[in-house]
């Protein structure tokens, strides 16, 4: 990478001024299919639980960790219920297992999710909150059918400070 960016760079010189370009290069790499799974959903209030059920057997199968799996279960069933409440059909999950543990939701409505502060005596309005809390990062990307929201979480969980002696 480094010798396309120095031949890259090599050509624009007196092309441009100082200043005038940026060069982004990325190194991808696949995911293997076994570690990757897809899921259409109903748009219909059960879809929160066939999520939930599909990614604890997948997680389980993966061998993710408990607290991991529990965490991502409840991300899950968040961010389908918006799908759900304020999106469009077709939906659909998927779970990347790699260098962390990626899970989508999509579906066919542009509306762009909020994350909101609920108030105590709200009954809702909680569901981003609690994905933003979970998830390392999360995030949307429009796609040309609609939208997926997105999150990462680190595929094992942190030593909480109680659990070291001293």
């Amino acid at each position: 990478m480094q010798d396309l960016c120095d031949e890259v760079l090599y050509r624009l010189q007196g092309n441009t001024g100082p200043g005038d370009a940026i060069l982004l290069l990325a190194r991808a790499h696949t995911v293997p299919a076994d570690h990757v799974a897809t899921w259409p959903l109903d748009r219909d209030p059960t879809a929160a639980a066939t999520a939930r059920a599909h990614a604890h057997r997948r997680l389980a199968d993966w061998g993710v960790d408990e607290e991991v799996a529990y965490a991502t279960e409840l991300i899950v069933s968040e961010l389908v219920t918006n799908a759900v409440r304020y999106g469009s059909a077709p939906l659909s999950l998927r779970l990347i297992k790699d260098r962390v543990l990626t899970c989508e939701v999509h579906d066919t409505s542009p509306a762009t999710p909020r994350l909101r502060h609920a108030r105590t005596i709200d009954e809702g309005g909680r569901g981003l909150f609690i994905v933003a809390q979970l998830a390392q990062n999360w995030g949307m990307r429009y796609t040309p059918d609609g939208k997926t929201v997105w999150t990462e979480q680190a595929l094992s969980s942190a030593p909480s400070p109680c659990d070291h002696p001293g």
